[in-house]
């Protein structure tokens, strides 16, 4: 990338990190008075960390070039199983969605050895759905 993709892109971030913060969290999370952590609480957060890596990169470029075209292509092909898995909640939920997208986003990276496949299917769904649901008591699509 050269210094000023750099910068562009190191923009960009910081301007998706404000409108997350200021725009997007503030009206489409719910605000509660109970439980210990806020719902806002991880997404800000993020959108912080978006703003602050977003500032880093505008003003302090790296030097490194384009990545190959077949990374690049990984790289969408990441993204489109991404949507798909957002759009696959949304229809059949996410105890029936998780099962199915995780291990596909995990052999769309490289993984093939069937103990952590099981575990990315079942172990890591069932664990995200205790901690929401039954910790934090908050409800899953």
């Amino acid at each position: 990338m050269t210094k000023t993709a750099d910068r562009a892109s190191g923009a960009l971030f910081v301007v998706l990190g404000l409108a997350l913060y200021f725009y997007v969290f503030p009206n489409n999370i719910e605000t509660v008075d109970s439980g210990w952590v806020y719902p806002s609480t991880i997404p800000n957060a993020v959108a912080i960390v978006l703003i602050v890596c977003g500032a880093i990169l505008t003003v302090k470029t790296t030097q490194q070039g384009l990545p190959p075209a077949r990374e690049f292509g990984m790289a969408l092909v990441f993204l489109a199983l991404l949507s798909l898995g957002i759009w696959l909640v949304s229809v059949v939920g996410f105890l029936l969605a998780a099962p199915i997208i995780a291990p596909a986003l995990m052999l769309a990276i490289g993984e093939r050895r069937l103990l952590w496949l099981a575990l990315g299917c079942f172990a890591t769904p069932a664990l995200i759905w205790f901690f929401v649901v039954q910790l934090l008591d908050r409800s899953l699509p």
